[in-house]
This record gives structure tokens, sequence and C-alpha cells, in this order.
């Protein structure tokens, strides 16, 4: 069974020294075993490592969606991973590389030390390897979880979904079209559903528990809930983070509209630390830039390559009230395939799977 073929994790899994520790909408979290503690509370705080393992379930409006998008789980995976590399010089949360974490096709660079591996692993930044010289990284993810699974230093999180918008759509094109704002933020007049905005804005979100709304927030308020200091620089790298990868994917022929980040400080040093996906078709508007030039309704500028397809079709199916409706084949199959096709899109035969 290759890594595409796993079965949609809905359950914790049985994973040869690890211990699951916390489930969030999509993504579940194994720590380290440890047969002295209690069993049945894993301390996710205490642990140095955390094992990431991207299921395949697929989320909208705060709802968690059935069935899942087979494949989903390795393909949001690699493009995280393929992203993390692109960003040299941010700090971010990885103990493990492509080949690493199990992706197909991928070669080794764990260990070479670059910025973008190797500032956020604590005590053993030098490698992932770690002091003893044997490779932690490449053990420490099971056969059942490669390919979907990230091996990273814990951190402690800030409570804040950092999002930039570089394009006028969603949540923000309806708040325009009342008050000429999103998220209070003031915009010219006279934009479209779609449009460019002048400058990316940092529109931030405070990150709400399971089953809870996300809510808007105002840069004060983050300033409130993690300090100045700490909210000035949330602000400054996921504009940096977004400019540059803003630039990468319009060589590939894709726009990235809008996207956000998740950022937490190093136990060690307090350094601000990428951490969770990145960049993925989850977390992300991504667009054909050809389309998008030329398209002449909304709906063909803003041909996406995410999981816009899912939130339209449940827009149409459902009030938003109780339980969702089950997603059909035909969107499940046409969303996987627009995943696959902005990960080569972007990372083309590099990227493994």
């Amino acid at each position: 069974m290759t890594a595409l073929d796993q079965p949609t994790a809905s359950a914790p899994l049985d994973l040869p020294g690890w211990r699951h520790a916390y489930s969030g909408k999509v993504r579940d979290l194994y720590v380290p075993a440890d047969p002295a503690a209690d069993a049945a509370t894993p301390d996710l705080a205490a642990a140095a490592r955390v094992l990431v393992v991207a299921s395949d379930r697929v989320s909208a409006f705060d709802h968690v969606l059935e069935p899942g998008i087979p494949g989903k789980g390795v393909l949001l995976t690699t493009l995280s991973l393929w992203w993390f590399g692109q960003l040299a010089g941010i700090p971010n949360h990885l103990l493990t590389d492509a080949a690493t974490a199990g992706i197909p096709g991928a070669s080794s660079t764990a260990g070479t030390a670059s910025p973008a591996t190797s500032t956020t692993a604590g005590t053993d930044s030098a490698s992932p390897a770690g002091a003893s010289g044997t490779s932690d990284t490449s053990a420490g993810i099971p056969a059942a979880v490669a390919g979907r699974a990230m091996l990273c230093t814990t951190l402690d999180m800030f409570p804040i979904e950092c999002v930039v918008r570089g394009y006028l759509t969603g949540s923000g094109w309806k708040e325009y079209q009342v008050s000429q704002t999103v998220c209070g933020l003031p915009l010219p007049a006279g934009l479209q559903n779609g449009d460019r905005l002048p400058e990316p804005i940092y529109t931030p979100a405070w990150k709400a528990p399971m089953g809870e709304h996300d809510e808007n927030i105002s840069f004060e308020r983050t300033v409130e809930l993690v300090g100045a200091d700490v909210a000035a620089e949330l602000r400054r790298l996921s504009l940096e983070i977004f400019g540059r990868a803003s630039v990468i994917a319009e060589k590939s022929g894709v726009i990235l509209a809008d996207t956000k980040f998740e950022f937490g400080a190093d136990r060690a040093t307090g350094e601000i630390t990428l951490a969770d996906e990145v960049l993925t078709s989850d977390s992300s508007r991504y667009w054909d830039a050809a389309l998008w030039q030329t398209g002449t309704t909304p709906e063909q500028r803003m041909s996406s390559f995410d999981k816009q397809i899912v939130r339209d079709w449940l827009s149409a199916h459902w009030d938003q009230t109780g339980t969702p409706p089950a997603l059909p084949e035909d969107i499940i199959e046409r969303t996987a395939a627009r995943y696959r096709e902005l990960l080569t899109r972007l990372a083309g035969d590099t990227a493994g799977a």
C-alpha cells in the first residue's frame, strides 16, 4: 500500500513509539511514548518532539466533513515540506524533510543545517539527527503514516491565526460590499470580487477551540493577547512570507490570493517560529493566473486549486445549521485533482507525490 492509498484517518492510530495527544479538524498530534507516564493523559506540553499527522479529513465553515479526500494528507504534507524548503531564513518547527518524512521519490536534505530546517530544534539544532549521530527523524516516523507526517519540535503556540489577504474575495468581499472595509480595514472604492488589493493586508483571527468559530480580531486585540513586540513580529513575518511565496507562485502561473500562518515560541530560545502546515491548499486560496487575467466572471477569474470547490458546493446545499451533508464523489474527485495539479505546478517532479 502506497502513501496515497492509505485510508482516511478518522480515529487515533496505534503508532509504535508514539501516543495520541490531540486531534484538530484535520491534523492529529502524537508525542513520544513514555511507559512511566499516565497513558490516559499524554502530555503535549512536556514533550520535546511531536509527530504531526495530516489526515484525509476535510473541513469547511468550522465543520469536519464526510467523507474525507483520499490521499489529501500526503498531498498537504508534501506541499508544506516543499514550501518550508523555499523559505530559507524563516525559523520553522521541522525536524524532518521530504525524504525523512517518507515522501515518495524525494531526496534527503536532512542534516544540512540550512536555516529552513535547523533553527527550531532547540539543543539538537545543529542536525535533525541529534547529538547521537543516528537519524531520529527517519526512524521516528512510523511506516503507517509515512508521507503524511512531519516530525517537529514542540512550541508554545500563539492563539492567533495570522491571515494575509492579497486579493478581495470570500468573507472579505462580503464585508467590503457593506462597509468598504475588510476586517475593519478601509479599502479604496470600486473594487470587484477577485480584484488584487493595493497591497497585502494582515487580518488576524483568534484561533478558537475545535467546535467553535474562529473570530476575526483587530491588531490591537492581538497586542492584548500576546504583547506588542510579539504581535508586531507576527505581522511582519506573515507579510514577509506572503510576499515571498506570492513571487514564487506567480512564476508557476499561480496566484496566492490569501493564506493563514500559525506561529509559536521556541521553548529554549523564545524565537518566533513558523509552525503547522504552511501555504497548503487547505490554508490558502490559489488561483490560475492566466484565467484571472482573461476571465470575464468572478467564477472564471477565481478558478481555484484549493478547497473552494468544497465551500461552493456546501454553500449551495447547506444552510450551516445542523450536520453538514456528505460530499458527493465528484466533488471529492475534483478537489483531489486540483490539489494534485497545484502541487505539480509549484513543485514539479521534485514533489515526489
